[in-house]
């Protein structure tokens, strides 16, 4: 019997703009700005129409990343109850953010996480050789790997299936 090839999508999402408005804030707790208001559900407008279910969305617990996350969970129609606060996200190196990559289960194909630079930039980098940028506040990078087990991704084994930020679409 022949080993059928399943591929896992991993998308890659940087939180919206935040606000500095509050420096008695300590950097977790900073919540989204105006533009970042606007950027998120517009964001998730764009991958709902591209019909982007993931199986399984984890979040950095950043309020700002959180925030982000909870917006285009609900445009793309998933249980906002059933986002993952991940800890280990937050200000994580790229070798951090591959090991809980590594360690998602099998079951599900695609994975959404919601996270912080320069770790994502580095990471999505990293992870695809046609990625060479830095992404930029709400956007997203959509990583497509021909692999059956999310442990077998590495340096380089992902596939650029779209990157996508507001001010493509002039938004910001």
């Amino acid at each position: 019997m022949k080993n059928i090839i399943r591929m896992k999508q991993l998308i890659l999402v940087r939180h919206a703009k935040s606000s500095w408005n509050n420096y008695n804030l300590r950097d977790i707790e900073r919540p989204l700005n105006k533009r970042g208001n606007r950027d998120a559900p517009f964001m998730g407008g764009l991958l709902k129409g591209k019909e982007i279910l993931p199986n399984i969305i984890y979040s950095s617990p950043a309020v700002r990343a959180i925030t982000t996350a909870k917006i285009i969970a609900q445009k793309v129609n998933y249980p906002t109850e059933r986002i993952i606060n991940k800890p280990e996200i937050y200000e994580a190196s790229t070798n951090s953010l591959l090991n809980i990559i590594n360690s998602f289960s099998n079951k599900n194909e695609i994975v959404m996480m919601f996270g912080h630079n320069p770790g994502f930039s580095m990471l999505a980098n990293y992870l695809c050789r046609e990625f060479t940028n830095n992404m930029p506040t709400c956007s997203i990078v959509h990583l497509s790997f021909d692999i059956n087990d999310w442990q077998e991704i590495t340096a380089d084994s992902g596939t650029l299936a779209s990157f996508e930020y507001p001010k493509k679409y002039n938004n910001s």
